[in-house]
């Protein structure tokens, strides 16, 4: 593994989110002087926090699995993610509810899930299930280790054994197709598929590793921080400080001092300046680019994920239908993968994700009220509307999803509502993220592995990459990955493996509250 040259003794962070604060543990456990310096008021980033009227809202991701990365982190400064946040693991971790009218909970174990799914679709497809099941486990043991949690020097590193036990797996083929090996049931091949929507590729087309995502989803299980998903970046940083760390809130990198192949310094818009050794750069790549005074050139131009339309809907009633997480699919399946990713056109059935945080923290609103998180997948800046049509657009568009989810048998929604944040790509463009969308670049082939935007720098000695845009990618596990692996480009620690024995265990399961 290569690595920075030069003295690393004081290593500045640029920004606080998740990647930045994972660097910033391992830097810290490895004995380095840390700096974190973020332009918002608190930690986070893309796990960022609101106050809106009471109401308490994660404006970023709202699933947490594989907590044990985070307590990898943790764990680098004799801390442990046990001792800073109270988690719930949950059953189910999703429900699915389909246009025909029927419904499936997701549940992460084995037995429960082969029984809801005999009851859902027959003994065949539990049948197939239980194949899938060891399919997913050993895909994810044949990548996590060798192409997920590890820094690429060149596409040569592919060359390895477990390459050829992934073309075993059928893991080059397409996601759809290799789960339909296993279900014929179009609902069931949607709930284990959907998730290429996070890698920015419909399953159509993406790679079958990428079903990985669903491992994370269906069987490593799903969690739920008190306090909300922002409570984790809050928990890494009060952990950071307490291990020695300085943070800057407020406080906006505005460039790069260097002498010379080295940064030097970091420059903050106060005028100010802080010397270093190296730096992590975690902002999105556009961001990093302009700081560093380059792009580095690609035989192709980036491709960017779909983005995301968000209402945060604080309301005074809610709907027992629903669990802490549910899908509501559409009828329509391909056409809205093409319309997101190739027409750039608004999803014309929708299929949509309800977070109600509320069932299992009711402290994030206020006493007897409820928060629900609507997210609709949408065409990034790119391919679809522009930042500034989303201008007028977003009134109308909002408008719409409200109808649609009335239709769904959310009766009143729209009524309900005492408070609401409205969050469109013309929002995500405004926070400095590429083609609008919050979930950086797409991972095609190209774009995946040592394909991705390499963590080390061209031409400067001492600047590592962090974040969704570099390597290994998009989502709070790979995110947490990404600061650990930059981290290692500058201390030239091994890697140590994760084993699923090593896992932190979560608080006691518990069942959906009842809607009050």
């Amino acid at each position: 593994m290569r690595t920075i040259s030069g003295a690393t003794d004081h290593v500045v962070v640029v920004g606080a989110g998740l990647s930045g604060l994972s660097a910033a543990l391992h830097l810290l456990g490895a004995g380095r002087r840390v700096t974190v310096v973020e332009r918002a008021a608190e930690p986070g980033g893309r796990a960022g926090h609101e106050l809106l009227g009471g109401y308490h809202l994660d404006t970023g991701p709202t699933v947490l699995t594989m907590p044990e990365l985070a307590d990898d982190a943790f764990a680098a400064v004799g801390d442990s993610l046990a001792d800073r946040l109270q988690l719930t693991e949950l059953h189910p971790a999703y429900r699915a509810r389909f246009a025909d009218g029927s419904q499936l909970d997701v549940h992460t174990g084995a037995d429960a899930m082969e029984e809801e799914i005999r009851r859902f679709a027959g003994p065949a497809e539990a049948a197939g299930y239980r194949r899938l099941r060891h399919w997913l486990h050993a895909l994810y043991r044949a990548q996590m280790n060798r192409f997920i949690d590890t820094n690429f020097d060149s596409p040569l590193q592919l060359l390895h054994p477990d390459l050829a036990r992934l073309a075993a797996l059928r893991a080059f083929g397409t996601l759809d197709s290799q789960i339909g090996r296993f279900l014929n049931d179009p609902r069931l091949r949607r709930v284990f598929s959907f998730q290429a929507l996070y890698a920015g590729v419909p399953p159509a087309r993406a790679l079958a590793a990428y079903a990985v995502i669903a491992y994370m989803d269906t069987i490593a299980g799903v969690h739920f921080p008190r306090g909300g998903m922002h409570a984790l970046p809050r928990a890494m940083a009060e952990s950071a400080t307490d291990a020695g760390a300085v943070f800057h809130y407020d406080t906006e990198v505005t460039g790069l001092r260097r002498s010379g192949g080295r940064i030097t310094a970091v420059a903050l818009a106060t005028g100010a300046e802080l010397p270093c050794d190296a730096v992590v750069l975690t902002p999105d790549l556009p961001i990093v680019y302009g700081l560093l005074g380059r792009t580095p050139r690609r035989p192709l131009r980036l491709r960017h994920s779909p983005s995301a339309v968000v209402i945060h809907a604080g309301t005074d009633r809610t709907w027992p239908e629903l669990a802490h997480h549910t899908l509501s699919f559409g009828h329509a399946w391909e056409r809205t993968f093409d319309e997101l990713t190739r027409t750039g056109q608004l999803m014309s059935d929708p299929s949509l994700l309800i977070t109600r945080p509320t069932t299992h923290d009711p402290s994030l609103a206020p006493e007897g009220r409820h928060l629900h998180y609507v997210l609709a997948p949408c065409p990034n800046t790119d391919i679809g509307p522009s930042a500034a049509d989303w201008q007028g657009l977003s009134p109308r568009y909002r408008d719409q999803l409200i109808a649609e989810l009335e239709r769904r048998g959310l009766t009143g929604f729209g009524d309900s509502i005492e408070a609401e944040r409205l969050i469109t790509p013309a929002d995500w463009a405004a926070q400095g993220h590429a083609a609008g969308t919050p979930f950086s670049a797409a991972h095609t082939f190209a774009q995946t592995g040592p394909f991705r935007p390499r963590n080390l720098v061209r031409g400067i000695d001492n600047a590592v990459l962090a974040g969704c845009g570099t390597t290994p990618g998009v989502g709070v596990p790979t995110v947490l990955i990404s600061g650990k692996l930059a981290a290692a480009r500058i201390t030239g620690l091994p890697r140590v493996p994760r084993t699923r024995a090593s896992r932190p265990t979560p608080t006691t399961p518990q069942p959906e509250r009842q809607a009050r």
